[in-house]
């Protein structure tokens, strides 16, 4: 089985560099400057559960693309998912699978649009990874889980064939039969720590501090229910799971949408939290909820990335910074906290 991993960034570089570890006929599709970069350097993984460097991973650029590949691991941030869609769409055949990595469920419509419904499978991960300034993989946790299925529930012959392919590979492989229940209940979560840790420029910890447990529990209720609302209720373990996480105290946690407002970086704003209240039902109320407010916040855009006002600018760090920054309330400063970025979780 031949795959075709779309960029070797955080996740498709480690994904796709356990494959090729495992023996797997991996290519990378990349963008000329990184192909540069690992034509130099070779793909590099650091984890803990492993190091792992490979001299020269294959690569080709999308007009190098000839044939079809069996599967296309997708793992682009959603705002890049047009351009990304135009780069791979040479190596989608007849029997080509499609296996998106990115959160929410707005990607998966544009996906089926684009490539029709039989070619998308459901798919997420859960790791906490980043490249650094060397374009190395850093894998921050000790989470490496891949789930994967047919959306409409049930087990097939290209799932169990994948499978098959996946078996042996260094990270937690789950060819799961509930796969479009489990996007939900990830996007739940996600939806509800982006909004809240970026709405209030904070970590869970410190918003728990300051009080804010009702808020932190609200906005994730608030997901709960529109996910209910279009028949994906989370299960009573997700829900509880997820209250503990929203509301540990001297948790240093924060959602990556937050780490990409810190630097300045786009945002998936959109496909993250306002389509999820897109599939919110009619509310009469005049009051405006937590997730409502937090996606308001988060509108004011440059290419997703909130813009920042020159009278208060948001907190910034240079690259071999290794401290964060949050408002000093009494002062209305930004000062930077005693917690090394390292220590903060991404989701």
């Amino acid at each position: 089985m031949r795959f075709l991993v779309v960029g070797a960034g955080a996740l498709g570089g480690y994904f796709g560099g356990r494959l090729l570890e495992a023996g797997r006929d991996v290519t990378f599709l990349l963008r000329p400057r990184r192909a540069a970069q690992l034509a130099k350097t070779g793909l590099v993984i650091q984890s803990p559960f492993g190091n792992l460097q490979l001299p020269a991973p294959p690569h080709l650029l999308a007009e190098d693309i000839k044939t079809p590949y069996d599967v296309v691991v997708v793992g682009s941030k959603a705002y890049d998912l047009d351009s990304t869609m135009d780069s791979f769409a040479p190596a989608v055949g007849p029997n080509t699978l499609i296996l998106p990595l990115l959160n929410g469920m707005k990607h998966i419509d544009r996906l089926v649009e684009r490539f029709g419904e039989e070619r998308v499978l459901g798919g997420l991960c859960m790791i906490s990874a980043t490249l650094d300034d060397e374009g190395r993989v850093l894998h921050l946790n000790d989470m490496h889980g891949l789930s994967y299925g047919e959306r409409a529930g049930g087990r097939s012959a290209r799932v169990d064939a994948i499978a098959a392919q996946f078996a042996g590979a260094k990270f937690d492989a789950t060819a799961s039969e509930t796969i479009a229940q489990d996007m939900w209940e990830k996007w739940v979560f996600i939806a509800s720590a982006a909004g809240l840790t970026s709405l209030m420029r904070a970590s869970i910890g410190d918003i728990v501090a300051a009080g804010g447990q009702d808020v932190a529990l609200s906005i994730f209720d608030e997901c709960c229910a529109i996910a209910a609302h279009n028949g994906f209720a989370p299960r009573p373990t997700a829900i509880q799971r997820g209250r503990a996480v929203v509301t540990t105290a001297g948790s240093p946690m924060t959602a990556s949408m937050y780490k990409d407002i810190v630097r300045d970086a786009a945002v998936e704003a959109d496909h993250i939290v306002g389509d999820l209240l897109s599939r919110a039902p009619k509310s009469d109320s005049p009051v405006p909820t937590v997730l409502r407010t937090a996606y308001v916040h988060l509108r004011p855009t440059k290419r997703g990335a909130p813009a920042r006002p020159a009278e208060n600018p948001w907190p910034t760090r240079s690259p071999s910074s290794t401290r964060r920054s949050r408002m000093c309330r009494p002062s209305g400063a930004w000062c930077a906290t005693s917690r090394p970025i390292s220590k903060c979780a991404t989701w």
